[in-house]
């Protein structure tokens, strides 16, 4: 798991600039001296002992955890409601966020932070909706960080009161870890997937505060246990709420919407007692 991440050092870049990947500065003397590529995460250096590892694990997530807590303050005194959004690739997340920031146009201000390990496709098809978005690419890293999230805030003109939107790089291991300073994470896990997903990958849908169980119009065409995937999702975290969606058929997207519109309330009403 990449708790000791190193990877993608020196390669993320925000909106095409170049952005160093915080991670790296605790171990860049190990960098420099070529026995780390992928980072720690990936194997262990040679001569590092696991106690080492295991300090520069817990070196770089108080770091993170850092920045996370002057993300969520910050969002906390505007009013902001952020959610990260986390799932494997082809879960359909952007499929999902574009017709969630159409259904929502109007109605709240939203801003959108894309992670991808590379190209801005994703980016260029949430402006298509006329939402602001800002892309970061990762190179090589596997996750988004609380340090670019704070970057990437700052290329965005969201007004207070509104929504932010996370999308994270695709993968359900990496980012669970990983604290941005959002309000919640919200694991989409699509009935493509297999309904064991949860048990195979805990951590995520243990963080998780909601699941979406999204393209649920394909469910007639699959062999897929819609009551098992919830269960072995509650087994992992009793708490999780659940929403069956689909962005083609529409299914769920009111309960999903109005899910948002709860956060997003109490957001405001936070920030207007911090700014009061």
């Amino acid at each position: 798991m990449c708790t000791t991440c190193g990877c993608g050092s020196g390669e993320t870049r925000v909106e095409g600039e170049a952005h160093d990947h915080d991670h790296a500065h605790a171990f860049k003397p190990l960098l420099g001296q070529g026995q780390l590529h992928y980072g720690l995460a990936h194997r262990q250096a040679p001569g590092m002992s696991q106690g080492r590892m295991v300090r520069i694990e817990q070196d770089i997530l108080a770091k993170n955890n850092s920045y996370a807590a002057a993300n969520r303050r910050c969002f906390a005194d505007r009013g902001i409601f952020a959610l990260n959004l986390v799932s494997s690739p082809g879960s359909g997340k952007t499929t999902l966020l574009v017709r969630t920031i159409l259904a929502l146009k109007g109605g709240l201000p939203l801003a959108v932070i894309e992670g991808d390990q590379q190209t801005s496709q994703d980016a260029e098809r949430i402006r298509t909706t006329g939402a602001q978005a800002v892309q970061i690419n990762t190179g090589r890293g596997c996750h988004l960080d609380a340090h670019m999230v704070g970057h990437a805030m700052e290329k965005l003109e969201l007004p207070d009161a509104g929504v932010l939107m996370i999308e994270n790089v695709g993968n359900l291991v990496c980012p669970a870890a990983f604290d941005l300073g959002e309000a919640h994470k919200v694991a989409i896990l699509s009935v493509t997937e297999g309904e064991d997903k949860p048990i195979k990958y805990p951590d995520m849908f243990a963080a998780a505060s909601l699941m979406l169980l999204n393209k649920c119009d394909l469910l007639p065409y699959l062999d897929f246990d819609v009551d098992q995937a919830i269960a072995y999702a509650r087994c992992i975290n009793p708490r999780l709420e659940v929403i069956r969606t689909s962005a083609t058929s529409g299914e769920g997207m009111d309960d999903w919407l109005a899910w948002i519109m709860r956060g997003a309330a109490t957001a405001r009403g936070q920030g207007a007692t911090g700014r009061g």
